[in-house]
């Protein structure tokens, strides 16, 4: 064990402490106004977090998976229909498809951005029985490549829900993110850009209908207290955490930026290195979630890391499809998963937070240079 406190990979209590006096203010203010389930802390933060994703409407609800599923059945994909996303990705995509009741048929991935491959999944729709909706996922703050995506979702008449869960604010083409598709599903899960201090996650969309639908939808089906006008569930944003993502919302633009000026300083410091690191097209701000690098070393240069008081992670170590729980339900699209399960055997992800300082970067940098020297 190293001799000196770890540097983690990813710091939720760094970011509390760097806005912890509006952040208590907030709490305060819901704790001592009485009202903690869907009450004016939510409904601001709806409208200010839709505007800034560039949206008409949002629906906060009780996690990203939440949010998912929501928007699947918000835009009617239910039982028998097929989904097609990537394996690649926080299992959390694959449940929420599963939870509409739908069929995920697996696509492989763009090895340069980790994201579902246009040519994969074209093979995939025309092999379907099928075929309703597409999930792109917009994997470590890198969008998809939407306008292809689109354009096969329009020929073949598919929705198109986008998993935003690690993307807040990320662009293509200077459109947000969240923007291309039907509707949008976002997390704010602790370690995200935009992170609660819990669980929460909302629905975003331009179509008011869709909207109107996952409204009900996250309460029980209710247009008038008590009275289900179709069978919903529980799945509310609290007003804590409302109040706290009010607070965090101030703060995603110039954070978003922080990520990325720590990215361009591990791409000095490693560019030397044998590591292939992330690379963003001209036409896309990356938002940088995670900074995740390949190496066909990875274990022992995860084992040099952590002793050297260097935390890192693996996003994610096994595809889902070859996960135990999936294996023998999901249906793999186009022409297999290749380049997924040699992404999956290589990736790692660094220590990538706004707090993190630059000399705490240039000390991962060199010590890295230093593995790399030896290896």
């Amino acid at each position: 064990m190293p001799a000196r406190p770890l540097l983690p990979f990813a710091d939720p209590k760094a970011n509390y402490q760097a806005h912890k006096e509006a952040l208590d203010a907030a709490v305060r203010r819901v704790l001592e106004g009485g009202w903690y389930i869907l009450g004016p802390e939510v409904t601001a933060f709806e409208q200010e977090f839709a505007k800034a994703m560039g949206l008409a409407h949002a629906v906060g609800v009780g996690s990203g998976t939440e949010a998912l599923h929501l928007a699947l059945r918000a835009c009617g994909i239910g039982p028998g229909d097929e989904v097609f996303t990537v394996s690649h990705t926080a299992v959390a995509t694959v449940a929420a498809i599963e939870l509409a009741g739908a069929t995920p048929v697996l696509v492989d991935i763009d090895p340069r951005t980790f994201t579902l491959d246009p040519n994969q999944l074209e093979d995939a729709v025309r092999q379907a029985s099928r075929p309703k909706a597409v999930v792109p996922v917009h994997l470590y703050g890198h969008p998809a490549d939407m306008a292809a995506i689109l354009d096969i979702a329009r020929r073949h008449d598919l929705r198109v829900i986008e998993d935003c869960a690690q993307a807040h604010g990320a662009t293509l083409q200077g459109r947000k993110v969240g923007t291309w598709g039907d509707v949008a599903a976002y997390s704010f899960y602790p370690t995200k850009n935009l992170g609660a201090l819990g669980d929460g996650g909302a629905v975003a969309t331009n179509a008011a209908d869709v909207a109107e639908r996952t409204r009900l939808l996250r309460e029980y089906g209710w247009r008038e207290r008590y009275v289900s006008a179709l069978p919903g569930m529980n799945s509310r944003l609290d007003e804590v955490q409302a109040a706290v993502l009010r607070v965090k919302l101030t703060h995603l633009a110039s954070e978003n930026g922080r990520r990325r000026e720590l990215a361009r300083a591990y791409e000095r410091l490693l560019s030397r290195t044998t590591l292939r690191l992330p690379q963003a097209g001209n036409d896309v701000e990356h938002v940088y979630h995670l900074y995740v690098v390949r190496t066909g070393d990875r274990e022992r240069l995860r084992q040099f890391l952590r002793e050297n008081a260097i935390g890192t992670a693996i996003h994610y170590p096994l595809p889902v499809h070859l996960q135990p729980a999936y294996q023998d339900r999901v249906v793999l699209g186009g022409r297999g998963l290749p380049q997924t399960e040699q992404v999956c055997r290589e990736i790692l992800s660094l220590p990538m937070y706004p707090q993190m300082t630059d000399e705490q970067v240039r000390q991962v940098g060199e010590q890295i240079v230093r593995w790399n020297a030896h290896t």
